[in-house]
């Protein structure tokens, strides 16, 4: 081995990564409790203790608000992981400490990992970029749970951060590694001709009005949440085939309102699209609500997406398999996205696309921390980065405008590459 090539970090160095959120989707532990969803167990932890007993992650962390929590939490996860799974080691390093109460506690915990580290977000939506920057000045790379923001300013300053930092900043949407929704995408971009018409429809059943009550109205709402995958999905498809130009914001009422919660029970965007090709237009309509009924799955999540020359159904609620237990309501199940189920004892769920969103990530900061790969070369598709879901963030705050502004419709302002956008503007009429 030559001298250069002794010294150049190894892509077999294992990850240091900490965990900024310590909520549902995290740890499976709301209110007390195992959450009432399809992630009683969480997704980031289990997935973090489960790289590390493959020799990905070394150093685990955990930050939160509320301390005090702590206790509980790790006797969920001791619970759920622990006594469920052989060999998980459930070492984590929380913050703050159990007795404290500190929403500040994320720079306490960042101070303590180093340049090429992995930071991966899931908090409220307003939080995200304040975490997200001091996470990428620290020089960590950071994955953020949809949406990464919530404003264009927001999202043009992380972009810029990021390339003077030369760290990877990248979006999590699990709904990439889906195979059907990946194949989806493929058959779209190379097989459909220009975008005209897509409706996507995804829901969370009442009681998640309880689980978000914290910030549900206050500093986010359904749109924000839920809108953000297919419209992810949507961008990721049609990039360089057609960029979204106008949005208009409705929505429904009542059932929050009736809990004392001022949001929205269901927003519907409907988004514009003009396909680059020969400036013909494609139409969009995404929906989500929070106020359904609880059924057999968590969350209804379903697309009808048509090209010129096709078009694709896709229900990911429903993947065949239903399950009929004594003491357990009746549910259709989705082991491609969680598979919880041990086997011979083992976590054995490396497959589903809820863990491999994760392990791409922790791989690629690996990859570019060993020098194998540039923070540029995931702008590729391969990962939703900062540089790449712009549009994304665009419609979503215009959707907000529009909402805010009764309805009328929000332009988005190009800038002279034609594909990002600088703003957005109300429409003249």
């Amino acid at each position: 081995m030559s001298a250069p090539e002794a010294k150049r970090p190894k892509l077999a160095d294992k990850a240091n990564v900490l965990m900024v959120g310590t909520g549902e989707y995290t740890t499976g532990y709301v209110g007390g409790t195992a959450a009432d969803s399809d992630k009683g167990a969480g997704v980031v932890a289990l997935t973090m203790f489960d790289l590390r007993r493959r020799g990905k992650v070394d150093r685990v962390g955990m930050c939160g608000v509320n301390g005090k929590k702590f206790p509980g939490i790790r006797n969920h996860m001791q619970k759920n992981i622990g006594d469920v799974y052989n060999n998980m080691d459930l070492t984590c390093d929380t913050f703050p400490s159990d007795e404290t109460v500190d929403p500040k506690a994320y720079l306490d915990a960042v101070s303590t990992f180093q340049a090429g580290d992995v930071a991966i977000i899931f908090t409220p939506d307003d939080t995200h970029y304040d975490i997200a920057m001091a996470c990428i000045e620290k020089g960590l790379h950071v994955m953020v749970t949809k949406p990464i923001v919530q404003t264009l300013e927001h999202h043009t300053n992380l972009i810029k951060a990021a390339k003077e930092k030369n760290v990877l900043v990248s979006m999590e949407v699990h709904k990439r590694w889906d195979p059907f929704y990946a194949d989806a995408r493929d058959r779209a971009r190379s097989q459909f001709g220009n975008f005209q018409y897509m409706y996507a429809y995804m829901s969370q059943p009442k009681h998640q009005l309880e689980t978000f009550k914290a910030w549900a109205g206050k500093s986010s709402d359904i749109s924000f949440y839920l809108n953000s995958h297919h419209i992810d999905f949507s961008e990721w498809t049609l990039e360089g085939i057609a960029r979204p130009i106008r949005v208009t914001g409705t929505s429904s009422t009542g059932v929050a309102h009736s809990k004392g919660m001022k949001t929205e029970d269901s927003i519907t965007l409907t988004v514009q699209w003009e396909n680059l090709n020969d400036k013909s237009l494609g139409c969009a309509v995404y929906t989500s609500s929070w106020v359904a009924p609880k059924g057999d799955v968590h969350s209804q999540q379903r697309f009808f997406y048509m090209g010129t020359n096709g078009e694709i159904n896709v229900d990911q609620a429903h993947r065949g398999m239903t399950v009929a237990q004594d003491g357990k309501p009746f549910a259709s199940v989705n082991p491609l996205f969680m598979k919880y189920t041990p086997t011979n004892g083992m976590f054995s769920g490396q497959g589903s696309y809820g863990v491999k969103s994760f392990e791409c990530f922790v791989d690629a900061c690996r990859a570019v921390n060993a020098g194998e790969k540039t923070v540029q070369d995931y702008d590729d598709g391969s990962l939703a980065t900062v540089g790449t879901t712009v549009q994304g963030t665009a419609i979503l705050e215009a959707g907000r405008l529009s909402l805010d502004a009764d309805g009328r419709p929000m332009d988005i302002v190009y800038g002279e590459d034609g594909h990002t956008p600088v703003g957005i503007k109300p429409h003249e009429f």
